[in-house]
């Protein structure tokens, strides 16, 4: 083994390369003033930058979490390695060459970090990848490559590669550069075989280098290009001790000054969707490898983000179920980010790539600007899913997506946010879901617990209107509400006084009574054949079409209930047609308000017109039934 490195070779390395040069790899800096730097952690969570950088010194402290040293012990923290790995790293990027106190002036290949060892065998193996894209047997590669776009340049400018399809050609590669089997197996480059020797783990594949924010090689992804291999159309590098597919970015090292200095992100789904993006001029792309995008991910970003609210991350997503899917996943931790979270959906289920193909460099571009915050996207994912052309369907779309709004923290956030939700269930009076919104995040907050639906039905609020879990007689109903109390008096008159009220009775819809229990009652006079039929029998009909024995009684009650008038005539009845029928006008009314308020702009012509065409006519209806009273029935 080779002695510790020279101590004038250390110095020399500290003196050469600048503290905040090497934690800029990492995260954005900004000014703290009094010649420091600050940045946001990269070893705890924090909201705001307590991490400083002082280059004229040399060192870097956190003041949230106590972190600190010179340039050497931040390397070694970051990523994980021994003194002398780190010092070898940063000699590297120097260009110095260390001396050892034992072995001569450079040590064997043997007496280097094992980190380190890897990081060289994945930059040896990038270069023997790109060089083998210009071979006779990789035409198959290049095609594909042009075929999406991607000429020599681009390939050269993300290091795209080809892997020879024999068993073995990498690793006696690697073995003349010095490297053993041990260490290629390590490295992830290889893989045992049945006869115990190692073989190339990527064979006959288009080959993409992984790098981590620092920019050094750690894995691969290799995509499939004959149709007799076997295996999975992508296949990535596995797990390594450099390689941990949760905590690499693609495109990271490419993207990251862009999205320190435009405080903006674009995540998209593939290498391919990356190149296409860098190469259209979105060259804040960036995508994972392999796994979902998940919370150390959101770290990088974080870091590079600076968490000002002026930031943002845009994920795109193809419109399918499977795009859908990821982009609700992402949905899941948005509120790990201080930054603003959009999604835009590619048109036609193109990817990036795709679209850039069919479309150029500027449909791409015109993409990403065409974002939509991810919370709306979530929001109508949610709403999608209820009828909202009935008060049920809009109170089971509220009950679900009302601890969504209620779970942002941002109040001011959360208040549009409920605004919002409202607009999109056509619910006009927003106050009311404002009120429910705020009420289910005090809720969470006295608890501790995340929001959740409220225990009692949304719609019966909005409408104040309470719903009997069962049907019951009429004492049972809320007599004081005037809407109930209307309904009561009209199927008393068609019950006691038919004539009063026919026929224009009939020619009432069910759904024209609010209260389930008078819903019930007169959808029994109409199986009874009306309330114009009259007759001595007429009662004993409407009873008998009762479905139960509890709508049964309450037929009886409002048989023998006293009319709330001393003179009950046509006059009398007129009233009670007209107050309730105005009522359902107005709630149809309040419908298709709603029902425009949703479509908003997006809607066909012809569709935007029917609507505006049905509630004009509503309208009119309305102004004549409040002028002309019975007459306009």
């Amino acid at each position: 083994m080779a002695g510790r490195i020279n101590d004038d070779d250390v110095k020399a390395v500290r003196d050469a390369v600048p503290i905040d040069a090497v934690v800029s790899e990492y995260l954005q800096l900004r000014n703290a003033g009094g010649g420091n730097l600050k940045g946001l952690c990269p070893f705890h969570d924090e909201k705001s930058p307590s991490f400083q950088v002082s280059p004229s010194k040399g060192l870097y402290h956190c003041f949230g979490c106590q972190a600190g040293g010179d340039t050497l012990d931040f390397v070694m923290k970051i990523d994980h390695l021994s003194f002398a790995e780190a010092v070898e790293r940063l000699a590297g990027l120097a260009g110095i060459t260390l001396r050892y106190e034992e072995g001569g002036y450079t040590p064997g290949q043997s007496g280097r970090g094992e980190r380190i060892r890897l990081v060289e065998a994945h930059k040896a193996a990038a270069q023997y990848y790109v060089e083998q894209l210009e071979s006779p047997e990789a035409e198959i590669a290049r095609r594909f490559l042009a075929e999406r776009g991607f000429d020599q340049a681009a390939a050269a400018h993300f290091g795209v590669g080809y892997s020879p399809a024999g068993w073995d050609h990498l690793t006696r590669f690697l073995r003349g550069r010095g490297f053993s089997d041990k260490e290629v197996l390590l490295s992830g480059l290889a893989q045992d075989s049945r006869s115990g020797k190692p073989i190339d783990r990527f064979r006959g594949r288009l080959m993409w280098p992984i790098r981590d924010i620092s920019g050094e090689v750690v894995g691969f992804g290799a995509r499939k290009l004959r149709e007799d291999d076997n295996g999975p159309k992508y296949l990535n590098t596995p797990e390594t001790a450099i390689y941990k597919k949760s905590q690499v970015l693609y495109g990271i090292d490419l993207a990251k000054k862009e999205i320190a200095k435009t405080s903006r992100a674009v995540v998209v789904e593939g290498y391919t969707d990356v190149m296409a993006c860098h190469l259209a001029g979105v060259t804040t792309a960036i995508a994972t490898c392999g796994t979902a995008f998940g919370g150390e991910h959101i770290k990088i970003l974080r870091r590079l983000l600076m968490d000002n609210a002026s930031a943002e991350v845009v994920f795109t997503f193809d419109g399918d179920a499977a795009g859908q899917k990821a982009a609700l996943r992402a949905f899941e931790d948005d509120q790990k980010f201080a930054a603003e979270t959009s999604i835009a959906i590619t048109p036609g289920g193109m990817d990036p790539c795709e679209l850039r193909l069919a479309e150029g460099d500027t449909a791409v571009s015109a993409l990403v600007e065409s974002r939509t915050p991810l919370f709306e996207f979530a929001l109508r994912h949610i709403v999608q899913r209820h009828n909202l052309e009935t008060p049920a369907g809009r109170a089971a779309a509220l009950d679900e997506a009302a601890p969504v709004v209620a779970n942002i923290k941002n109040i001011a956030i959360q208040h549009e946010s409920a605004v919002q939700l409202a607009g999109m269930l056509g619910i006009l009076d927003t106050q009311f879901v404002v009120k429910r919104v705020a009420q289910l995040a005090r809720w969470a907050r006295e608890r501790g617990t995340k929001p959740q639906s409220a225990p009692r039905n949304a719609q019966a609020a909005y409408e104040n209107v309470p719903a009997p879990a069962v049907r019951t007689p009429g004492p049972a109903l809320n007599l004081r509400n005037p809407v109930h109390l209307t309904e009561r008096e009209l199927l008393k008159l068609a019950l006691q006084r038919p004539e009063l009220v026919s026929p224009t009775f009939d020619a009432y819809g069910v759904d024209e009574f609010t209260a389930p229990p008078y819903a019930t009652v007169r959808q029994a006079i109409s199986d009874a054949g009306g309330a114009a039929q009259g007759g001595d029998d007429y009662l004993a009909k409407v009873r008998d079409a009762a479905p139960d024995d509890t709508v049964r009684a309450l037929v009886t009650e409002l048989a023998v209930e006293a009319i709330r008038a001393k003179t009950v005539d046509e006059t009398y009845a007129g009233i009670q047609l007209v107050q309730v029928r105005l009522r359902a006008v107005d709630r149809r009314i309040h419908e298709v308000q709603g029902s425009m308020a949703r479509m908003g702009g997006h809607a066909p012509p012809d569709r935007i017109a029917a609507v505006e065409q049905e509630l004009w006519v509503l309208q009119q209806y309305r102004q004549s039934l409040r002028n002309n009273g019975a007459a306009a029935l």
